[in-house]
């Protein structure tokens, strides 16, 4: 079964980062949470989530997915932490999978990996996903990195990430399950 990892910090947008973790546990696929460190991560409206592991703990050779969820307090501490640059860096290296939703894009820019690649973003932040070419679609998919625009985008990103990881049937039969509109 697929093995993800989803990063969360300080700031996170609550939506941005439940939906995908449940549309993929519907499809079985391993989430594992990480934060910057073991302790509580407070999201935007300070709900607090408690991660599996430290960001430390990841291996990237374990992974078929890194995802990082929107929230700017969140990505602006997921941009300043060099191991966090650095395990998205190594997943993607590995031609594995990497996603991004709403300002968290911007994280990915900024580690220079939407070179060359279309992506879409929250649309006040389309000028700080360059040089990727912004697309206004609700999901992006360039190869293997995977964008969406924010929290309404949230369950339709996390319904493409089951896609990309275990088939379209089963991204059918969960996106049918939770009703969501798919395809």
């Amino acid at each position: 079964m697929p093995k993800v990892a989803i990063i969360l910090a300080d700031g996170f947008e609550e939506v941005e980062a439940v939906a995908p973790i449940d549309a993929l546990r519907r499809a079985g696929v391993e989430v594992i949470i990480a934060g910057l460190s073991k302790e509580p991560v407070a999201s935007a409206r300070n709900v607090r989530i408690v991660p599996d592991v430290s960001v430390d703990e990841l291996n990237p050779q374990e992974l078929d997915m890194i995802i990082l969820p929107g929230g700017a307090g969140g990505v602006e501490k997921l941009k300043q932490d060099k191991r966090v640059e650095d395990l998205v860096k190594a997943v993607e290296s590995k031609g594995k999978y990497i996603s991004a939703i709403c300002a968290a894009p911007t994280a990915l820019a900024k580690f220079g990996l939407l070179e060359g690649k279309r992506a879409t973003a929250y649309p006040t932040l389309k000028e700080d996903i360059k040089p990727a070419l912004y697309v206004e679609d609700k999901v992006v998919e360039d190869d293997r990195v995977i964008t969406s625009q924010g929290p309404g985008t949230a369950l339709l990103f996390g319904i493409k990430l089951v896609e990309k990881l275990v088939g379209k049937e089963k991204a059918r039969e969960v996106a049918q399950k939770m009703l969501v509109e798919w395809e």
